[in-house]
């Protein structure tokens, strides 16, 4: 196993273009929320109250919500082969002398951005994030070729290993919820806790739901676009008509499904739809690995030996006590159910919040909020 290294210095930087996007998308957000009637206002204070902590350098909003921490740049970057010929783009950015937490990407397929280094106390945490396989800058470039779960759950020892750490935080949202539980059942020795959003154990009813009916009930306009594709007479089992053209030789008709597919998804990831994601999906590269690479785990059942594999296994880390869940109330993409039977197979000895005015996304600010009371909690775990 081989790596190319690259180390950067310097003082955090200016926001990328897209994270001003999720800035002013949230600024949006809060006004719309601050101009609600009063009485949802009093709900919101009475029985929702975030946490500050006076060390932080995690602002707070007019909400009284955390907000990100302010952006900085990765300290080393590192392209790791994993074998199976993917190489992985792998990034560390914070105290290099900190506490390892690794950053699970959704998707599968969606890359990790540089947003993501904000959601840790840089002062605290040594973070490390990489790009899942055929993702985002690792190579090759949307591939299937051995990419599984259990693939990537090894890639994730590997990366451990590599880097000589022995334990560690594991944070993931969506897909990344999916993939850390599937870690944390896999090495639960190697766990401190775990930090999911989102939850998604990718069974066939949660599938269902958004790829065949149920979140088209609530977005049939979206869902007119996402069907229109595919003929009629293929409509019955949407994702294996998807993945006949993701994963065939017709690239003009695979990369028009790649845009429909991630547009849908895009479209009903926030509470309030968000035009820079809608736009990003019109992004070839992106929306053509996230597309082929999530078709490719959805038609195959993640790999799972059973549907109920993740709840199943959950006996085998039982003993970690850390662990939080924050769902968002209206989560479309990934509904509250799964939030919910996963709190109860823990026996309820999560942390579990259940954010009221939020969908999908990580940006929604009442998750990000939750999300960072969540790993400043965990600053003073024994490692």
């Amino acid at each position: 196993m081989r790596s190319v290294c690259f180390t950067l210095f310097g003082a955090s930087k200016s926001c990328s273009r897209l994270l001003q996007l999720s800035v002013s998308t949230r600024s949006s957000t809060l006004r719309h929320c601050l101009s609600t009637s009063t009485a949802i206002d009093f709900v919101q204070k009475r029985f929702y109250s975030y946490s500050t902590s006076s060390n932080s350098d995690s602002k707070m909003s007019a909400n009284n919500y955390r907000e990100l921490y302010p952006p900085i740049e990765a300290y080393k970057i590192e392209f790791l082969e994993v074998g199976d010929g993917h190489t992985l783009y792998v990034e560390q950015s914070g105290n290099p002398k900190g506490k390892p937490v690794v950053v699970l990407h959704g998707g599968p397929g969606g890359g990790c951005e540089p947003f993501y280094r904000q959601y840790f106390d840089p002062s605290v945490y040594r973070i490390i994030n990489f790009d899942q396989r055929g993702a985002g800058k690792s190579t090759p470039f949307a591939s299937l070729h051995c990419n599984t779960t259990w693939h990537l759950v090894a890639d994730i020892e590997k990366i451990r290993n590599h880097l000589g750490i022995s334990k560690w935080l594991v944070f993931g949202g969506s897909w990344g919820s999916t993939l850390a539980i599937a870690y944390a059942e896999t090495h639960p020795e190697y766990v401190v806790g775990l930090v999911l959003r989102g939850i998604f154990m990718l069974r066939r009813k949660e599938l269902l739901w958004f790829y065949q009916e149920g979140a088209s009930f609530v977005f049939p306009d979206a869902w007119d676009k996402y069907v229109s594709p595919i003929p009629l007479v293929e409509r019955g089992d949407l994702i294996s008509a998807y993945h006949r053209r993701l994963a065939g030789e017709n690239e003009e008709e695979k990369l028009k499904c790649a845009h429909v597919w991630t547009t849908w998804e895009m479209t009903t990831s926030r509470l309030h739809v968000d035009a820079a994601a809608i736009a990003r999906a019109q992004n070839d590269k992106f929306a053509l690995a996230f597309a082929r690479i999530e078709c490719h785990y959805f038609v195959n059942g993640g790999f799972f030996r059973e549907d109920e594999q993740l709840l199943k296994d959950l006996h085998k880390i039982k003993h970690i006590s850390n662990i939080t869940i924050v769902q968002g109330r209206y989560d479309m993409v990934c509904p509250a159910i799964s939030a919910w039977e996963l709190y109860k197979a823990l026996d309820g000895k999560p942390i579990l919040d259940i954010v009221p005015d939020a969908g999908h996304s990580a940006k929604e600010p009442g998750i990000t909020s939750k999300l960072i009371e969540a790993t400043d909690r965990y600053r003073t775990l024994d490692y």
